[in-house]
């Protein structure tokens, strides 16, 4: 396919896959209602002139926000597809010469209100750099999944891995699961931290080649993250929880907003494109903790049954894992 049609159709598959994660997760909300107050996505639909960016000159996107429902606490599920010149600074940082660029993509962040539930985030996006002339002079795949749980259990990791690791075979000429698992493990971590910021998934960015497939995969991630999110969820997000676990979810939260307003491509990309805050940061949990000092591991005061839990889940940030066996 032609590679301006296989722009145009990604930017139908992101619209298509908000469409359909947005209906499933609002069905999780709604199902057994009784047991809490639900809540829908709220939905803005914006243009680049609601940005004061001097970078960005035309599109917009819609996102769709969900706040103090009874599962999810805070979240979005965002598409966007904008158009440009990129900065000096920028244009250096990509693949290309020209200036002009079209960018689209979705992406998603979900937090859970229960701490056995985990966070989760998505996105899958494609960059083109245009000639003067009209003509595409490079264009990329990027994106990826991970999960980031506050309580851990291995059987969620396993599940989650697992989703992506199959849609990665049924892809195998393109995706190698060992490689973008690899990849992911590298780029979700926070050297002042010296830990991971969940357990992985998957990632990949900069694929130029074999457009064709990389449109297929992105087709198919849609229905992949739910295969690998809906099940845990179910899981979790009914079970009893004490005020100490909801302690540490809100103090782990932090590390969620340190890496993200820190390391993460997609946020300093709109950030530095000027693109809507709103929809930028809705990644960012609420509410959030930080302790001065504080080591939970060694907090002594906390129920022994929750120290094992932290423990394993440091062991888990700390050294990444083989979680297909």
């Amino acid at each position: 396919m032609e590679k301006r049609k296989v722009f145009e159709s990604a930017v139908r598959i992101c619209h298509d896959m908000q469409d359909r994660i947005t209906t499933a997760l609002e069905e999780l909300e709604m199902n057994n209602a009784s047991s809490g107050r639900a809540s829908i996505f709220k939905e803005d639909l914006w243009d680049h002139g609601d940005t004061t960016s001097t970078i960005l000159t035309g599109g917009g996107g819609r996102s769709r926000a969900i706040e103090n429902g009874r599962i999810f606490e805070k979240g979005g599920v965002n598409v966007s597809d904008v158009s440009g010149r990129f900065s000096e600074e920028m244009a250096r940082a990509q693949p290309g010469e020209s200036s002009r660029f079209r960018a689209t993509g979705i992406s998603l962040v979900l937090h859970p209100k229960n701490p056995h539930a985990p966070t989760v985030h998505a996105n899958f996006r494609v960059i083109k750099r245009i000639t003067e002339q009209g003509d595409i002079d490079r264009m990329w795949f990027g994106g990826g999944a991970d999960l980031t749980p506050h309580l851990f259990y291995e059987e969620d990791a396993r599940h989650f891995h697992k989703a992506w690791s199959d849609l990665c075979l049924r892809h195998r000429e393109i995706a190698d699961y060992g490689k973008m698992k690899q990849d992911c493990d590298a780029y979700f971590f926070l050297p002042h931290r010296a830990e991971a910021r969940g357990i992985g998934g998957i990632f990949y960015d900069y694929q130029e080649e074999n457009a064709d497939q990389w449109l297929a995969f992105m087709k198919e991630a849609g229905e992949a993250f739910l295969e690998s999110y809906v099940p845990i969820i179910k899981r979790r997000s009914d079970m009893p929880f004490t005020e100490a676990e909801r302690e540490f979810q809100l103090y782990r939260r932090g590390r969620y907003v340190e890496f993200n307003l820190i390391h993460d491509r997609g946020t300093l990309f709109g950030l530095r494109t000027g693109g809507r805050i709103e929809s930028i940061l809705m990644s960012l949990p609420s509410p959030v903790h930080w302790r001065y000092n504080y080591h939970p591991e060694n907090d002594l005061s906390l129920p022994e049954a929750l120290r094992r839990q932290i423990a394993e889940l440091y062991s888990a940030l700390k050294e990444p894992r083989n979680w297909i066996p």
